[in-house]
Parts: C-alpha cells; sequence; structure tokens
C-alpha cells in the first residue's frame, strides 16, 4: 500500500505533449454539447465509439484484448483533454475507467475476450452495483445476495445511484454469497451481468431539472452462470477496493466544474474577481499534481489506495468550492435555459453538486480511509 507521503510526482512520457495535441484537435472539429460533469451527465455513444476508433478507449489494456498498451499517464493526457472540454464521455467512462482494469486483473479469459475488446472500441458500456438504498457509503452492508443455484447463482436485491444503467450492455455486482459473520468484508462476491435481462428491472432516479442518469436497478432472481463470476467467490471485497483506487483517483474528481474556471476567466471584472480566479487556478494546479502522481503510481503497478481516496477527497470539496466562487463573481444567475454559456453551466454545476462529496464513497469515509492507511485510526 502506497501512502500520501511515498507519492512522487508523475512525469509525462514524451509523447504526451503530441497525444494531447491530437485530442485537442479532434475536439475542435468534432461537434458536441459541452457540459459541467459531463462524465456523469453526458452520455453520447456515437461519440464513444468515435474515440475508440482513434485509440482512446482501452488505452492502459493489452494490445491482444483489443487495448492499446498505452500507459496510465498517456490516459490522464486524453482524460484531461475530455474532461476540460465537457465532451459528452458519460456513456463508456465506467467501463474505460475501472471496469476494464477490474476485468483484466481478475476475469476469466472468456470474460476478457468477450468484454475488453468491445469495451476498447466503444460499443460496451458498463454500469456498476455497488449502492443500496440505507447502505450509503457502507460497501460491506451490502444485502443484495446471490444464492446457488445449478450451473450459476440467482440475484435478489436492489442498486441505487447507478450511473447509466439504462444505457449499458452489463451491470457488475457486488452480492453476499456467504453468511454473515465477525468480518463484515468475508462473503462477497462481484458477478457481470449483461444487460437487458427480464429479471433485472432499471427504473430511472430523475434528477432536479428531470436528467436521467441515475438509476434503480432491481434483481429478482436473474440468473448469473458460473462463468460470468468475477474472480474468486467470497474475494469481492478485495477487487472492489482495488477498482476504487480508479473511480477515486482520476482528474474527474477535480474538473467536473472546470468549464466554470474557463468561462469566468474571460469575464473576470476586478481585482476581487481576478484574486478569486488566482486562488482556484493554483488550488486546482496543486490537485492536478497530486491526481497526477496517483496515475504515477498506477503506471508503477502499486495500489494508491489511501492517496486516490484523499485526492477525491479533496478534489470533489474544491468543486463545490469552484460553484460559490463562480456565484460570488460571475454577476449571472443559474438558469438551465439562458443562452448565456456561463449561466447554463453554473445551473447544472448547482444541480448537480449535491452529489461530488457522496458518489465513489462520502467524504467522511474517505478520511477514514487516509486515517487508517496513516495509522492514526
Amino acid at each position: 500500500m502506497v501512502t500520501p507521503s511515498e507519492l512522487e510526482p508523475g512525469t509525462f512520457p514524451p509523447q504526451a505533449a503530441e497525444l494531447r495535441a491530437r485530442v485537442r484537435e479532434f475536439l475542435a472539429e468534432t461537434p458536441f454539447t459541452a457540459r459541467c460533469d459531463s462524465w456523469l451527465t453526458g452520455a453520447d455513444p456515437a461519440f464513444s465509439r468515435r474515440l475508440g476508433e482513434r485509440g482512446w478507449l482501452g488505452m492502459t489494456l493489452p494490445e491482444r484484448y483489443g487495448g492499446h498498451g498505452r500507459s496510465p499517464l498517456e490516459r490522464f493526457v486524453v482524460i484531461e483533454e475530455l474532461l476540460a472540454a465537457g465532451a459528452p464521455v458519460g456513456a463508456h467512462w465506467i467501463a474505460d475507467r475501472q471496469t476494464g482494469p477490474g476485468i483484466l486483473a481478475n476475469g476469466t479469459e472468456e470474460q476478457k475476450t468477450r468484454f475488453l475488446p468491445a469495451i476498447a472500441r466503444g460499443e460496451c458500456f458498463f454500469a456498476i452495483g455497488m449502492s443500496e438504498p440505507d447502505s450509503g457509503s457502507d460497501l460491506a452492508s451490502v444485502r443484495t445476495r446471490a444464492d446457488r443455484a445449478d450451473g450459476g447463482w440467482r440475484l435478489h436485491g436492489t442498486k441505487v445511484w447507478t450511473s447509466g444503467a439504462h444505457i449499458a450492455h452489463a451491470i457488475l455486482v457486488l452480492a453476499r454469497t456467504g453468511p454473515r459473520s465477525d468480518d463484515r468484508h468475508a462473503g462477497l462476491t462481484q458477478f457481470i451481468v449483461p444487460l437487458p435481462d427480464e429479471r433485472v428491472a432499471v427504473r430511472p432516479i430523475r434528477g432536479l431539472s428531470g436528467e436521467h442518469h441515475f438509476n434503480e436497478v432491481v434483481f429478482d432472481g436473474a440468473f448469473v452462470p458460473d462463468a460470468m463470476v468475477l474472480g474468486r467467490p467470497g474475494d469481492g471485497w478485495r477487487q472492489v477496493t482495488a477498482e476504487l483506487a480508479y473511480e477515486r483517483s482520476g482528474p474527474e474528481r477535480l474538473l467536473s466544474t472546470f468549464m466554470l474556471i474557463r468561462l469566468l476567466h474571460g469575464r473576470a471584472d476586478g481585482p476581487a474577481a481576478r484574486r478569486a480566479l488566482g486562488r482556484l487556478t493554483g488550488r486546482l494546479w496543486s490537485l492536478r499534481q497530486a491526481s497526477l502522481a496517483v496515475a504515477g503510481a498506477l503506471d508503477a503497478g502499486q495500489a494508491p489506495d489511501v492517496p486516490a481516496a484523499l485526492v477525491k477527497d479533496l478534489g470533489t470539496r474544491f468543486e463545490r468550492e469552484v460553484i460559490e466562487v463562480v456565484r460570488e463573481h460571475a454577476g449571472v444567475e443559474p438558469d438551465l435555459a439562458s443562452p448565456d454559456p456561463l449561466a447554463r453551466a453554473l445551473a447544472e454545476s448547482v444541480v448537480q453538486a449535491p452529489g461530488f462529496t457522496l458518489r465513489g464513497g462520502t467524504n467522511e469515509i474517505l478520511r477514514g480511509i487516509v486515517a487508517r492507511g496513516l495509522g492514526v485510526r
């Protein structure tokens, strides 16, 4: 396990500048509607396939599984540019960010050859079934269960806040397969459930503005063959915690509200606004360096669980601070219907802000992880 004090600054490879230029050129010539929090709310399957055609999905996967054998630092360059532009990357995001690496690390050869090439092409989208009603960020308390059946398992239970399940081709589900014991982390298993499935109901959870990206997913005896168990039965907790390092550490934890900084930069009027913008830019740069250091640790084959939790905690609090600073200095009111791009972006951010410090684990949970990792809890 890597602690925050052991992180080394990430260093981009020599080819990063040319790669960054190619991504910017693609974004400049490709029409799309930019929006804040685009990795969650902006889903465009056609856009995802175009990224796959350019080799910008599945970048770190081996070539034998349809990937491109690139480094996590090269992937960092690509996703940083996509997020900064507000590109609609939500359709493929979960599959590319964490499910692909999870299948590569724990999957069977059949699972790897079935799912990884399709993920890299932008033709297979995943949802993750972790959170449950009344459980919050306490994944060890999951009540969804998988009961043994002939040739596989039957899933029963409910997942909530499941991003993109309505467009996903499969969902990776954490379920309890063993009896409860004093070890709350024992007896958990991950299952790959292809969608649609007549025994799986996907129901929309609409946001304040009526947008649909969250879902409730109900498993009513859905059958999962043994071939779709990811890893070993009972090893789900170890697999999930490794997966969450990818979920918590990336630049999306810093850049969901980046459009607000960019748009305010064009109209910062007066010393107070310029000072506020300077403070935000300085904070953003330091957090970017921390996120980049985590990418460097992943590139070195390390498991930066604790630094990833720290980056997520600090990054999501920063994103909410951006909203407040921009509201104070922008001179516009949040308005989803406004012709002013700053007013629209501000409204999008205000609607999404309550979830910033919840998704991927609440900040309180993350601070507990950091405290344990540092030996102070």
